[in-house]
């Protein structure tokens, strides 16, 4: 140090090194490292030379993106080779001058060899690149970069450690560690990333460039495009975009000039996709070549593997960001001496200043980019989840597929794959947490010496307090969770089965149920407020706490304090708020986490569909299409009961195979034995040829009719048509505004029950298959459309393919080469119709109650002729809105229809859905705080938040001021007294810390639980046509996301923005206080602050609503998936559909990926603002004459200011925005137009209504909104008390309007309809409904019991019960079972068959005994035997009573009393069966002759 002070004046104290050995090491270590490295890479270089083979031709798509890189890590290396050449030059000159030292000699050795390195390595850069299509960088350039940013870093620590020994270090060592340091991250990034992704992106195009060699790649805009579609400028953006997120600009420019829709947010790069993602993540799991059990810790690994780049760059980045944050604290002390120093070097102050910027800028900078990464990450996770779940999905067996319902698969993907991707953001807790509690640790040690184990143990007490606060918020949210589901469960039943339990007037009883549900939930949603409040506490609580504990342990054991060093103690503490956080919610997250990953192990564990059920023959076989051999099947391996029994028969190509028997034999299943969807106990399956599919529950894609048709087909015009005629369809579409590209809404919604069966059955022979599977496709549809069906379809187009068809239809047997009748799932008869016939009882059980039924009709003579028979099909039901009005139209005002159509203005049924445009209005926020107790609570909050801030700020000034600078000091308060007052504001920060959390949680809890119950009122008091036009994952997604955030999401984010407002401000007030001339610098900063948030928020705003609605299309899609997973298999489209996926995947990462960009753009330059403003005010203070400033105080600004940032409360104020969306999208649906009141006090009816059943109608006009034209045209009839009438007509006449106008569905603008005496438009929704009964053509069961799904509202006895039952002849069967009426019925009644569920809803309708019955197709997927029985019930049952019948079934309506025959909205016919028969001439006695000659023949 003698030469230091004799040197001191001297400038040349820059050149000359600290004689130190630590120097001498640290310069030999550094020399080897380089050298070793110049051996390695020269081997390494001559042997790539000998083996490499130049390859003329270079990959030209990779050309652009991977130049990016190459030359920005040429140029890094070819500064750091100038850097280090001046240096070595620079000390060469000074170590001439002054004599050559130890010292001076090794570093003279370290820079030579650190030149020599760097320009080695630009040089192998430069040929290996130049003359080669080398994609990726060596694995040694690699390895090497991250070794020298390593050691980068920790010279400079050591630097900085030498630095306050020593008073001063040269400058070269400054130039060198910073230069290292920067150009080392560089590498570290190109490296990991640069070119390994461009290599990841041409291994997944290759085939691509194989196919299309000559493609043309001239886009010269800054996003490259890919199929058309602009590509994320992120993609191929230069190093300095990526580093000050400037690529992200044009799409802000863009969302200020235009409200941003998703066509305008580009594409991810190739290599982040979700199919690339994908097929990395994949590649990974299956590399063991196990990929059945897929253990957590496998799911773990693959995950960790597959995304091993990031991993390692964010925990480089992180590693950084730590260190930056605590060279702030380590120095104050130093910064506060100096001030306090009249003796000390100007330079020394600017170069403390340098650092607290440098560092602060750093930390800034370091922490942007690893947010965006760790976003990044986690948006790649949730790709790679998103698709396998998705694809296991696809293949899960119909026993995997009981075990867990839809709501719980819709569960992991909404649930826990959000929450495993979300731990990318804790990843590197789990290192760092420890690290940060060391550093500051170490830093207390050097400021209070063994205070710091104090401190220490005061952080222990704190974590171990949060630790029941995390266990206990953990218990809460998987109680939460829990309950969650369970609501979530009922809530998308309820809104699945909407239409019955409005018909029924059930929906305010599920709602109640709901509501109870959500009682349950919101007790264990306080519980973890609450908590949440107390850890809130903890956390803002914890570094006055710690600092009290300390400084208490320093009085008592006569330890000096002073300013600087408990500044330093009070920024450390600081820092040690976030690990005393962390560590709890870490080990909250990792058991949430590990849940999340053991739920979807276990999913992806289940049974598989065995894809070797099915054995292929050779094509050499032609003879044989299907053959089963002594086969046995069963729904679950674990079945006590075989399904189908000793299955033996062959069906050659080319024949038709027809399969009869009762309700539950066994239909269905033999032909899903056929596709392979059953579990095989003994016996083969033997298949040759493709095959197609049509179920009975018809499955339809949400979409366009054409697609639905194509079904990932490419469009043959001239056959699309030929098939479109077969299957009637033509004239259907053409009653569409949009034809066929008319959008299908959720589960064909719009589309009758016989127009879904058509699209399918279109489906189907679009697909030209080999052997078709047809599983009674004739039950929805009438008796006229049914035998066009027939002979277009079966006898037409597929007459030389092999059919096995399911039917009911006994007049469809007699043109089958083999009939098999099926009974209790054996194959009782098997042979021709003729042959089966004359050799058993079975068969003729089943045509016997045809035949009976056909007596009728012999006696009408064949002499009508049919030119007028009705035209079209005559099945009816939820046809598009407005579309149905102009079907209506269509016949008798085809010109008049033809103006409808081009007037149009409504577009499609299921719209986009909406979303609002601009800024959240300011009534969203007012709305929500002022939701409870009226916004009473907001003052208090208020207060008590800017108190916590008084005092926290005033015991920082106290403990300045009643200490003294320096040990040299006396102190003039006594330290008992500085420590009690400290105690005493330390109580009331907390105090009021406390009361603030407490209120917040208050107030957000019985905010949610308002908006809760408005927003679910209003939906269940919706009308039927807002669920038809509404997909229900849009509606899903309000009840469980967005009521989420509003439950826990949105008071936290209220909280955080008051703390950093009042925060912000309080740290102004301080540095300004301190400094006044900051208010200039600070009044510009805040200005251009609110500036770049303008600017920002006009896109993010879009881009968050954006990511709103694209989560909903994803569940949704999967949803559909799981429910047509049979379909998509038979028809071999699994490609197809996880191509789909893949898009919406994409869809959702698009918005997200941009936001997080636009979110740190912001950030970014908001803290390149704050830290220039940091450094001025620091400039301030050391400018200030000595004595004008306490240093204390001047050291309290700077510590304030190691935090100050206004990047903080824009962030807050974004998220809150951004968030404070659901609550827009809540108040959306508490707006929707209510029906009429459920019950009219003053015109209640009485308990015996009705008492007669007679329904007058009175000029009746019906239509489905304002602006289209009518569907009932003055209807007017009357159904008298206790008669059968029987309702008929072609698509579009009314029939089902009727019905639906009856139960008030549809209000009438004029007209009415009495019923006994009063009129319905006059009397409760709920008192009209609960009065009528009505079998709906979709038979609904409830998952629950048999029990529950007889008796929802609980008002009848098991006697009652059962013998409803056994009226309905389902009783035996439901007593065979172990369960009886506690049997368990699965999610859509998916375990029982159609006939059955259409049974139990007859014993619903036995069970109410109403004096007013509908059944709309009420057994048209039963056997003509059962349908008798059905029919002989009814007769017997409720011969007092109105029935009215919609039937497709003409042996249905024969005996009734009255035929009620509509068109165009109004009565064609109304007379007795037998009357309308004598008049040859009427349409109802054309149809029955056409019935009768179809089954003659």
């Amino acid at each position: 140090m003698d030469a230091f002070e004799e040197s001191k004046n001297d400038m040349n104290i820059l050149i000359f090194f600290p004689q130190s050995s630590s120097t001498i090491f640290l310069h030999e270590f550094s020399a080897s490292t380089h050298l070793i490295l110049l051996v390695v890479l020269s081997i390494f270089w001559a042997f790539k030379r000998r083996t490499m083979l130049t390859l003329e031709n270079s990959k030209p798509i990779l050309k652009n993106t991977y130049f990016l890189y190459y030359w920005s890590a040429l140029t890094s290396c070819m500064g750091l080779t100038v850097c280090h050449l001046l240096l070595c030059i620079l000390n060469y000159l000074s170590s001439y001058r002054d004599g050559w030292s130890d010292l001076n000699l090794f570093a003279q050795l370290d820079f030579v060899f650190r030149t020599l390195s760097w320009f080695a390595i630009s040089a192998y850069l430069h040929i290996q690149f130049s003359h080669s299509s080398e994609c990726r960088f060596p694995i040694i350039l690699r390895i090497w970069w991250v070794f020298y940013f390593l050691m980068s870093c920790s010279y400079l620590v050591i630097h900085l450690g030498l630095y306050f020994k020593l008073s001063s270090l040269p400058f070269q060592l400054w130039v060198s560690d910073v230069a290292s340091i920067i150009a080392g991250l560089f590498f570290c990034y190109a490296g990991l990333f640069g070119m390994g992704r461009e290599d990841e992106y041409f291994h997944h195009l290759e085939p691509l460039l194989k196919i299309s060699p000559n493609r043309n790649n001239s886009d010269n805009r800054q996003g490259s495009s890919v199929g058309g579609e602009i590509v994320t400028p992120y993609a191929n953006a230069n190093l300095l975009n990526i580093f000050t997120f400037s690529w992200i600009g044009p799409l802000l420019a863009l969302g200020n000039n235009k409200t941003l829709d998703l066509e305008d947010v580009p594409q991810l790069a190739y290599y982040d996709s979700a199919n690339v993602v994908f097929s990395h993540f994949r590649n990974k799991l299956e590399s063991d070549g196990n990929v059945i059990q897929v253990s957590t810790l496998k799911l773990m690994k693959t995950l960790i593997l597959s995304m091993w780049k990031e991993i390692i760059l964010t925990a480089l980045l992180s590693v950084v960001c730590t260190l930056a944050s605590y060279i702030g604290p380590y120095l104050i002390d130093a910064f506060v001496q100096y001030l306090n120093s009249s003796h000390q070097l100007k330079y020394k102050g600017y170069a403390l200043v340098f650092i607290f910027f440098l560092s602060k800028l750093i930390r800034c900078l370091m922490e942007r980019h690893l947010f965006f990464q760790l976003r990044k990450m986690a948006i790649k996770v949730r790709a790679a989840l998103f698709s396998i779940i998705y694809k296991k999905c696809l293949k899960l067996s119909s026993q995997s597929k009981q075990g867990h319902t839809s709501g719980e698969n819709v569960n992991l993907m909404s649930v826990d794959v959000e929450r495993t991707g979300r731990f990318s953001w804790y990843l590197h807790d789990i290192w760092k947490v420890p690290l940060q509690i060391v550093l500051a640790l170490l830093i207390l040690y050097k400021s209070l010496g063994l205070a710091s184990l104090v401190a220490f143990a005061a952080t222990m007490i704190l974590m171990l307090v949060n630790l029941p606060l995390g266990k206990l918020q953990e218990k809460f949210q998987e109680k939460l969770m829990d309950s969650k589901d369970r609501r979530m469960k009922v809530t998308s039943e309820a809104l699945r089965n909407m239409r019955i339990l409005k018909l029924q007037g059930w929906e305010m009883k599920f709602l109640a149920k709901i509501i109870d549900f959500r009682s349950f939930e919101t007790r264990w949603l306080k519980k973890l407020l609450y908590t949440s409040a107390m850890t809130v506490f903890v956390f803002y609580s914890a570094p006055m706490f710690v600092s009290m504990v300390t400084f208490g342990f320093c009085v008592l054991m006569r330890i000096p304090l002073e300013s600087g060093k408990i500044l330093s103690a009070l920024a450390t503490c600081e820092i040690l708020q976030e690990p005393i956080y962390s560590l709890p919610d870490l080990i909250s997250m990792v058991v949430q986490t590990k849940v999340s990953l053991d739920r979807i192990a276990s999913f992806l564990c289940l049974d598989d569909l065995h894809p070797n059920m099915v054995q292929k023959l050779s094509t050499d076989s032609i003879e044989v299409a299907v053959e089963i051999v002594n086969g046995n099947f069963s729904w679950g391996l674990l079945a006590p009961n075989f399904t189908l029994k000793d299955l033996n028969f062959r069906v050659n190509c080319g024949m038709r195979v027809a399969v009869c028997g009762s309700v539950g034999s066994g239909k269905s299943s033999l032909l899903s034995c056929i596709l392979g969807e059953m579990s095989k106990l003994s016996g083969s399956i033997k298949l040759n040829g493709t095959k197609a599919y049509v179920a009975q529950s018809p499955w339809i894609q949400s979409g366009k009719i054409v697609d639905n048709i194509l079904f990932g087909k490419v469009m043959e015009n001239e056959r699309y048509e030929m098939i479109l005629e077969a299957c009637s369809l033509k004239k259907d579409l053409e009653l569409y505004a949009y034809g066929d590209q008319t959008v299908i809404g959720e589960r064909g919604v719009n589309l009758s029950g016989g127009q879904k069966q058509r699209i399918q059955i279109a489906r189907a022979l679009y697909h030209n298959a080999d052997i078709y599977l047809l599983d009674d496709p004739f039950s929805a549809v009438d008796a006229h459309t049914g035998t066009h069906l027939f002979k277009e379809c079966l006898l037409g187009i597929l007459g030389s393919k092999t059919v096995i068809y399911v039917t009911h239809q006994v007049e469809f047997l007699p043109s089958a080469d083999l009939i098999l009748v099926l009974k209790d799932g054996m194959i009782t008869q098997a042979g021709t119709y003729k042959e089966i016939l004359k050799s058993g009882t079975d068969f003729i059980e089943l045509v016997g109650a045809h035949e009976k039924a056909l007596l009728d009709l012999n006696s009408v003579e064949h002499r009508a002729t049919l030119d007028n028979l009705i035209d079209g099909s005559e099945e009816d039901g939820n046809m598009l809105c407005r579309e149905k009005s102009i079907q209506n139209d269509k016949e008798r005002e085809p010109e008049n229809d033809k103006s409808e159509k081009l007037v149009e203005p409504e577009g499609q049924l299921v719209q986009e859905e909406k979303r609002e445009k601009g800024g959240v209005s300011v009534s969203v926020y007012w709305k929500y705080v002022t939701a409870a107790h009226k916004g009473g609570f907001v003052p208090l909050i208020l207060l008590a938040q800017i108190l916590f801030q008084l005092l926290r700020i005033f015991s920082s000034y106290w403990m300045v001021l009643a200490t003294p600078v320096s040990e040299n000091v006396r102190p003039h308060v006594r330290e008992s007294t500085i420590i009690f007052v400290y105690v005493s504001l330390f109580l009331g920060s907390s105090l009021c810390v406390l009361i603030r959390s407490v209120l917040i949680v208050t107030t957000g809890y019985k905010t949610a639980t308002l908006l809760f119950n408005k927003m679910h009122l209003c939906l269940f008091r919706a009308p039927l046509q807002f669920f038809d036009s509404t997909p229900s994952g849009r509606i899903l997604n309000r009840v469980s996301i967005d009521q989420s955030a509003i439950d826990t999401s949105i008071p936290h984010h209220i909280e955080e923005l008051l703390i950093s407002i009042i925060g912000f401000l309080g740290t102004a007030a301080v540095i300004s206080q301190v400094a006044w001339k900051m208010l200039i610098v600070f009044i510009p900063m805040i200005v251009t602050c609110i500036w770049y948030q303008q600017y920002y928020i006009l896109a993010a705003r879009e881009l968050s609503r954006l990511v709103g609605v694209c989560q909903a299309p994803i569940i949704q899609h999967f949803t559909e998936s799981s429910l047509g997973s049979t379909t998509i298999r038979c028809f071999d489209q699994e490609e197809w559909f996880m191509d789909t996926n893949f898009k919406l995947v994409d869809g959702y990462s698009r918005p997200i990926f941009h936001f997080s960009g636009a979110m740190e753009w912001l950030c970014f330059r908001m803290d390149i603002l704050a830290s220039i403003t940091y450094a001025f005010s620091l400039v301030f203070l050391i400018s200030m004459p000595k004595g004008v400033l306490s240093p204390g105080v001047a050291g309290l600004a700077l510590t304030y200011g190691l935090g100050f940032s206004m990047h903080g409360v824009i962030w807050d104020l974004c998220s809150l925005e951004n968030k404070i969306i659901s609550v827009e999208r809540i108040l959306q649906y508490t707006n929707i137009p209510n029906e009429p009141p459920l019950l009219v006090e003053e015109n209640r009816p009485g308990c015996e209504w009705p008492s007669q059943g007679k329904v007058d109608i009175l000029d009746l006009q019906v239509r489905y909104a304002p602006h289209l034209p009518l569907v009932l045209r003055g209807l007017s009839c009357i159904f008298p008390g206790g008669m059968k009438i029987g309702i008929v007509g072609r698509t579009g006449s009314g029939k089902s309007t009727l019905v639906q106008a009856l139960f008030r569905m549809l209000e009438p603008i004029a007209g009415q309809i009495w019923v006994d005496g009063i009129n319905i438009s006059e009397i409760g929704l709920h008192d009209l409904r609960s009065r009528l009964s009505i079998i709906p053509q979709d038979p609904t069961m409830f998952e629950g019991t048999i029990r529950s799904n007889l008796d929802p509202l609980e008002e009848y006895t098991d006697e009652q019960i059962w013998e409803a039952l056994d009226k309905c002849h389902l009783g035996d069967e439901v007593r065979k079972k172990e369960g009886k009426l506690d049997t368990t019925v699965a999610e859509n009644g998916e375990n029982w068959s159609m006939g059955q569920r259409q049974l139990v809803c007859l014993g619903r309708l036995l069970l109410k005994r109403s004096k007013v019955i509908v059944l709309d197709e009420a057994t048209a997927s039963m056997d003509t035997a059962t349908d008798y029985l059905i029919q002989q019930t009814l007769r017997q049952h409720f011969s007092g009573s109105t029935v009215i019948t919609i039937a497709h079934r003409i042996t249905s309506i024969l005996d009734i009393d009255k035929v009620l025959l509509l068109d165009n909205g109004i009565v064609l016919e109304y007379d007795s069966p037998a009357k309308l028969l004598e008049t040859k001439s009427s349409s109802f006695a054309k149809l029955v002759k056409e019935y009768t000659r179809r089954c003659s023949s």
